[in-house]
């Protein structure tokens, strides 16, 4: 009689650690599982706020190229430029900021006219 309630005991305690194994096997799927989904979803925020970031990015650049160019002032109007010249004999420079037209002719001293310098855009 012991003897059989010993072997009772032993099986109980093979299907107890069988049951305890295949609910570890069960769980650790499904926290892997859980961990892909999540995964993924991380990616797929991180996809569309890339998306979104491009898009307006894009659009913002589109909106710039479609929009029209300022028009060049009338004649005789002052317009801001920015260009430097040289005087080939003394070495004075001169910066000119402001001119009747976009390319102006270059300013004289030392009874010669300046050497342009490079124009800066």
């Amino acid at each position: 009689m012991q003897h059989n309630t010993q072997h009772a005991l032993d099986k109980q305690a093979q299907t107890l650690a069988s049951l305890v194994k295949t609910t570890l096997m069960i769980s650790s799927g499904v926290a892997l599982i859980i961990a892909c989904v999540l995964l993924n979803m991380t990616r797929l925020a991180l996809a569309v706020a890339a998306f979104c970031v491009i898009f307006r990015i894009g659009f913002m650049l589109l909106r710039g190229l479609s929009s029209p160019a300022e028009e060049p002032p009338e004649p005789g109007q002052l317009r801001k430029v920015k260009i430097h010249y040289r005087c080939s004999i003394c070495g004075t420079e001169v910066r000119m900021t402001i001119a009747p037209d976009e390319d102006p002719e270059p300013p004289k001293h030392c009874q010669d006219e300046m050497d342009l310098i490079a124009p800066i855009e």
